[in-house]
C-alpha cells in the first residue's frame, strides 16, 4: 500500500503548476528539482520542521546533489510515471490551440470595434491580449480549436483582415490567464510613424530558403548572409540564430540608432532581420532600407514560423515567448524554462536548482540585489 500511497505523492507533488509542463521520465535530478520548488512537500516528507519555505529549500539544498531519497524506491516511481503518461494521454484530445497573428492596415475604428473583440472572446472563452492600433492588429489568444476557429472566421469577416495569416502552437491548458483587448499607437512601439509597412514591406525570405543559404553561407547571388536580431537582449539569450549580431537593446526603440551606427559592418553582405513572430522585423527592415542599407530581408513569421517549417536548423536554444509558456523549443513545445515572478528575468532549469532560486520569490539574477534591499 505504501507504494500506491507515495506514488499518489509524488503524482501530486511532481507535476509542476503550470499546465504545460511535458511528461518525462522521473530522474532523481527532476525529483530533486521539483521538489525544491515545493518546500511544504520537502518538509512533511523528511519531517524538517521548517517554518517557511526559505528554511525548507536550504534544508534540500544542503543535499541538492546527494540525495538518496529512499522512502520512493523503483516501484513506487513507476506507478507515479504510469499514471502521469494515463493523465498525458487523457488530457491530449482537449489540448489548446495558442495562436499569433497580425496585420498592418489602417484601422480607423478601434473605439467602436473594441466592445466587438471584448464581447466574442468572452462568449468563447478564449484567453490572451489583442492589441488595436491606427496601423492594425496584433494578437495572441489560446482556446479549445473551435472556439479558435469560430474566431478567426469572425475576424476574417471583416474585409480588412480576410486574409490574415496566423501562427499555431498547442498545450495542454490556456497559454494565457485573461483577456485584455487594449487600444494603443502602434502595434510594436517604434516611434518612428512614417514607417508603414502597409504602404509596402520589405523584401522577406521564408523559411526554406533562409536554411538553404545558412546550409551554404551565402545567399543565391553568392553574398555572405548575416543575421541581426531585433528582440530584446533578455530574449536573445534564451535562444537565437547562430551567429547572430545581437545589439544587446533593452526595448525596440533602441533599435534604429544602433542599427544605423553600424551600417557600414554590412557593406556587401545580405543582413535578415528577424524576431519572434515578424512584427519588429517588418519595421526593422523598413528603416535600413530607409537608411541605405542595399540588401536587407525579414524573416517572414519570424522564429516561431522557422521552428515551425524547418525546426532548429542553425538555431541554438529556445524561444521566448510573453506568456506563461516562457519558452518554446525548435517542435514548438514548452520547455522548463520560467520567469522569476519578482524581477521577470528568465531562469533556467540548471538556475532552478540554486539556492537563490525560491518559487515566487527570488532567482540568482535578484536574490543579491533583494538580499540588500
Amino acid at each position: 500500500m505504501h507504494h500506491e500511497r507515495d506514488a499518489k505523492l509524488l503524482q501530486r507533488f511532481l507535476i509542476r503548476r503550470s499546465p504545460h509542463t511535458k511528461v518525462v521520465r522521473m530522474t532523481k535530478t527532476k525529483i530533486q528539482t521539483d521538489i525544491i520548488r515545493r518546500s511544504k512537500f520537502v518538509a512533511m516528507r523528511w519531517r524538517k520542521p521548517c517554518s517557511n519555505s526559505m528554511q525548507a529549500q536550504e534544508f534540500l539544498c544542503n543535499r541538492a546533489y546527494n540525495v538518496a531519497f529512499p522512502f520512493f524506491d523503483s516501484l513506487t516511481i513507476m506507478q507515479a510515471n504510469t499514471a502521469l503518461q494515463a493523465e498525458a494521454h487523457a488530457g491530449a484530445a482537449a489540448q489548446h490551440v495558442n495562436i499569433a497573428a497580425y496585420k498592418f492596415i489602417t484601422f480607423d475604428n478601434t473605439e467602436e470595434m473594441r466592445p466587438q473583440y471584448q464581447d466574442i472572446c468572452a462568449r468563447l472563452g478564449l484567453k490572451g491580449t489583442i492589441l488595436l492600433t491606427p496601423e492594425g492588429i496584433n494578437m495572441f489568444l489560446s482556446g479549445p480549436r473551435g472556439n479558435i476557429d469560430e474566431f478567426l472566421a469572425w475576424v476574417r469577416s471583416d474585409a480588412r483582415f480576410a486574409d490574415l495569416e496566423v501562427k499555431e502552437s498547442y498545450s495542454a491548458e490556456q497559454s494565457h490567464k485573461r483577456m485584455l483587448v487594449k487600444i494603443k499607437k502602434e502595434i510594436i512601439t517604434m516611434r518612428m510613424p512614417l514607417i508603414k509597412p502597409e504602404e509596402g514591406r520589405a523584401p522577406f525570405v521564408e523559411a526554406h530558403t533562409l536554411k538553404r543559404w545558412l546550409d551554404n553561407g551565402v545567399d543565391d547571388n553568392g553574398k555572405p548572409v548575416v543575421m541581426v536580431d531585433t528582440r530584446n537582449d533578455f530574449e536573445v539569450d534564451v535562444g537565437t540564430f547562430d551567429h547572430t549580431v545581437d545589439y544587446r537593446i533593452k526595448k525596440f526603440t533602441e533599435f534604429p540608432d544602433v542599427i544605423a551606427a553600424h551600417k557600414d559592418d554590412f557593406a556587401g553582405k545580405t543582413v535578415v532581420t528577424f524576431c519572434t513572430g515578424g512584427i519588429r522585423c517588418e519595421k526593422a527592415a523598413i528603416h535600413m532600407q530607409n537608411i541605405g542599407y542595399d540588401n536587407v530581408y525579414q524573416l517572414e513569421g519570424g522564429i516561431l514560423k522557422y521552428f515551425e517549417e524547418v525546426g532548429g536548423a542553425h538555431y541554438t536554444g529556445d524561444c521566448f515567448v510573453f506568456d506563461y509558456r516562457t519558452a518554446l523549443n525548435p517542435k514548438l513545445e514548452p520547455t522548463e524554462t520560467v520567469q522569476c515572478f519578482n524581477c521577470r528575468a528568465v531562469v533556467t532549469p540548471r538556475q532552478q536548482l540554486s539556492p537563490e532560486y525560491v518559487y515566487e520569490k527570488s532567482c540568482p539574477h535578484c536574490y543579491g540585489q533583494q538580499k540588500a534591499d
